[in-house]
């Protein structure tokens, strides 16, 4: 054959060794989520992708028995072609003992470099930009290739699969999608600017509900206001205009003694109707909802759906109550940001690039949110930025106590009656890794 003949054989070899090098790329790498929106919307040819997914052996032996059969003729051909035109060339410049072989090494590599640039690596990162488009347009065409190597590929995988059993190799493909995946796609739609900024954190806050605790959202034992059954009139009446809630626990004389609680709304139309409020009675408690403060927010809002109620007493193992939660304290953590109280109620406050001033009861969730901290040590052990400081000092934190995780240092501001009112948290310029102390 000529020249040119040669030539226009070795192109078109590439060209199919480029389509199988694109197949194969696009099929493996096209995402089954893309995949299945595509085919119901229906499109056939995306449905034809998934099943050659789900049995994928076939179309991987027909491809390497293309590609490595498009490649071995390829060299043979190309050296066949190139070498005598470049031992001519060499023969100009040089007569020796080395001109055949210089001739053949340089042959081999133009039909190897060609190959490699053409055949292999621009279609593998064409395939990349766009899996799933590619795949379902070549999905036809490969499906016949796949039957004319169908013998062939069939005593392959054969051997394949006997080696597969003989080491036990689990072949399945597991498409599990996990949280971290979820998470992955969030973060790429902030990046590309599909998902605005409080959007990505508001699906963030979500998925936390399955991982918080109930302790972590809930109003806790020392700011719950509540009602004895011998409260005076004049004492509920000054407690409904001190504080703007619409539910009140009701104990019996102190508050680990729960009867139930009361709706503000049913008190204010008594008010309203100039009726006496007296003692309360039978008519105006409701029972109450009691939880364990094990459960997440995620199980929680599952008991709020299931018994129709929207506020719940939240005791321990030794049945005292640590606290109360409602619906809105559970939508408060969701929407963050959007439903963050006054300046000076709030719990995290940034005083500039690399220091805050913390309340001690704010959860671990929200600190690590703050100070975008991935993870705390051993956070299983405590649910608040206090319990971590007890947890890391081994005793009662008194002021000025310090304890330096990562490149933060958190230090005891206020202490009143043994609670951890507030701490200063700075952004230290060299990270250390273990959590350290330092104690007045």
């Amino acid at each position: 054959m000529s020249l040119f003949q040669n030539i226009v054989i070795i192109i078109l070899l590439i060209i199919g060794a480029g389509f199988l090098s694109l197949t194969e790329i696009a099929l493996a790498g096209a995402r089954r989520v893309k995949l299945k929106i595509l085919a119901e919307s229906g499109d056939e040819r995306a449905t034809k992708v998934l099943m050659l997914q789900e049995q994928a052996a076939d179309f991987f032996a027909a491809s390497q028995i293309g590609l490595n059969a498009v490649a071995i003729l390829g060299g043979i051909l190309g050296e066949a072609a190139f070498r005598p035109y470049f031992v001519n060339l060499i023969d100009r410049f040089y007569e020796g003992p080395w001109t055949e072989t210089i001739g053949f090494a340089l042959s081999f590599t133009l039909v190897t470099s060609l190959f490699i640039l053409f055949a292999d690596l621009m279609p593998k990162r064409l395939a990349m930009i766009a899996p799933e488009k590619i795949a379902v347009s070549v999905i036809n065409p490969i499906q016949i290739f796949i039957k004319v190597c169908k013998p062939l590929a069939w005593f392959i995988n054969a051997i394949a699969n006997t080696l597969f059993r003989l080491f036990k190799v689990n072949t399945t493909r597991e498409d599990n999608i996990t949280f971290d995946d979820i998470s992955a796609v969030m973060d790429a739609g902030a990046q590309a600017g599909v998902l605005q900024k409080q959007e990505h954190h508001f699906i963030e806050n979500v998925f936390e509900l399955e991982e918080r605790n109930v302790p972590s959202s809930m109003t806790t034992r020392e700011n719950v206001v509540y009602f004895t059954l011998k409260e005076s009139e004049a004492s509920i009446r000054q407690k409904l205009g001190e504080y703007p809630y619409s539910k009140f626990l009701v104990c019996n004389e102190h508050i680990d003694e729960v009867i139930g609680y009361v709706d503000a709304k049913d008190i204010l139309v008594r008010i309203l109707n100039n009726q006496s409020l007296l003692q309360l009675n039978e008519n105006t408690i409701r029972t109450v909802l009691t939880i364990p403060d094990s459960l997440t927010l995620s199980e929680l809002l599952d008991r709020f759906r299931s018994t129709k109620e929207k506020f719940a007493v939240v005791i321990n193992e030794y049945a005292l109550v640590v606290g109360v939660i409602t619906l809105s304290d559970i939508m408060i953590t969701v929407m963050g940001d959007w439903v963050t109280p006054l300046e000076e109620e709030q719990q995290i406050i940034k005083r500039d690039n690399n220091s805050w001033l913390i309340d001690g009861s704010t959860p671990i969730e929200d600190l690590k949110h703050a100070l975008e901290i991935d993870e705390m040590p051993d956070e299983d052990n405590y649910e608040t930025l206090a319990g971590f400081m007890m947890y890391q000092l081994r005793k009662i934190p008194r002021p000025a106590d310090v304890v330096i995780y990562t490149n933060y240092k958190f230090e005891v501001v206020d202490v009143d009656h043994f609670k951890i009112d507030q701490l200063l948290v700075t952004r230290m310029l060299e990270p250390n890794a273990t959590p350290s102390t330092e104690q007045e």
